[in-house]
């Protein structure tokens, strides 16, 4: 495993990054209200502002106005000059970046309350923060009976980061034309669409908890291709349900991170079992450790601590020699890697080895 950074700054320095820490939870909640009531958008769009400009434009209390513009001063989401306010660069990304909003909404209706209860859910081993959205033993086994905001943002954060890649990997996983393709945890039937349009041909079954197997069959029905994609329920921690063989490929997209390392050794091994010496199993995931920007590494690991408090309690976005080093010892090869697909991830092709 390759260093990561140093403790190289000042002592002044790092004395500020910690009261960042101290107060991140009252500060986020600062930089959200810049952005949920017009304020930042206003700056964007007039260039600057007084607090008594913007509170008149936005019909807002020049008090409230005043608190939230000099925490973002310290949040250096705008600057001040002769009295008037001015977006910065980070405000920008707090008001117009897709993933950073798609990250604050994210934060704030699927783990803001739930990540209270992170101390207990790492003593426990158990997601203890979960109580707060409702009562399961996993996210997933509720994902669709979440309040529709909170559903939203979920899903959205699902979806933002799989989405980015579908356009570098269809080719990839398409060259060998197979014929069926097995996707397990296909989840709302999204990827198994999009196969069907790119390839006219391909057959695809799905694999998933019974929740988003019904959401992926509405899907399905809506969309007419009942007779090329079905969606089977099944529980994919239990290691004694084989998967179904014959597929030319089996697809794991953002889905090993749901679990531990543990489970994930038996989901591979029931994945070697049900192929083929000439079929495919293809990975597709964020390794904290591949990532090329320090922003796409620090994300990472605060998804790991909602796997932790909120999701499952026992999984987390991985380094990959974790995951490498169990394709390995379930009689896999890897045959390709490809990185930087979409925004962050890496592309696994597996292969059995040739005994």
């Amino acid at each position: 495993m390759k260093d990561f950074g140093s403790d190289k700054k000042s002592v002044i320095q790092a004395n500020l990054d910690a009261q960042k820490i101290a107060f991140g939870p009252i500060m986020f909640q600062a930089a959200k209200s810049l952005r949920n009531l017009g304020i930042l958008n206003y700056l964007f769009d007039h260039n600057k502002g007084s607090i008594e400009t913007i509170a008149s434009a936005l019909n807002l209390p020049v008090y409230g106005v005043k608190v939230l513009l000099e925490a973002g001063l310290s949040l250096e989401m705008v600057y001040l000059k002769n009295n008037e306010f001015i977006l910065t660069k980070t405000g920008y990304f707090i008001l117009r970046d897709r993933p950073t909003n798609v990250n604050m909404d994210f934060t704030q209706d699927v783990n803001y309350l739930a990540i209270n209860h992170l101390e207990e859910s790492i003593v426990n081993g158990k997601p203890e923060g979960l109580k707060e959205l409702g009562n399961w033993d996993t996210i997933y086994i509720g994902l669709s009976e979440l309040p529709e905001k909170i559903k939203k943002s979920w899903f959205d954060f699902d979806h933002f980061y799989s989405d980015s890649t579908f356009p570098d990997i269809l080719p990839i996983v398409f060259n060998s034309h197979p014929k069926s393709l097995l996707d397990v945890g296909g989840n709302t039937g999204k990827f198994a669409l999009l196969c069907t349009k790119y390839d006219p041909t391909v057959k695809i079954t799905i694999l998933d908890l019974p929740g988003q197997a019904n959401v992926a069959r509405k899907n399905i029905a809506d969309a007419g291709l009942q007779d090329r994609i079905s969606a089977v329920d099944t529980n994919l921690l239990d290691n004694s349900i084989p998967f179904p063989k014959g597929h030319d490929v089996i697809w794991m997209s953002q889905f090993i991170d749901c679990f531990s390392l543990e489970e994930i050794k038996g989901l591979f091994k029931r994945a070697y079992e049900a192929l083929s010496h000439d079929a495919s199993f293809y990975i597709l995931e964020t390794f904290w450790d591949l990532q090329q920007f320090q922003s796409s590494t620090y994300s990472l690991h605060a998804t790991s601590l909602y796997f932790t408090a909120v999701a499952n309690g026992n999984s987390q976005m991985f380094h990959s020699n974790d995951i490498l080093k169990i394709i390995g010892e379930v009689g896999f090869v890897v045959d390709e890697m490809h990185d930087m697909i979409g925004m962050s991830h890496t592309l696994i092709k597996c292969k059995k080895r040739v005994l």
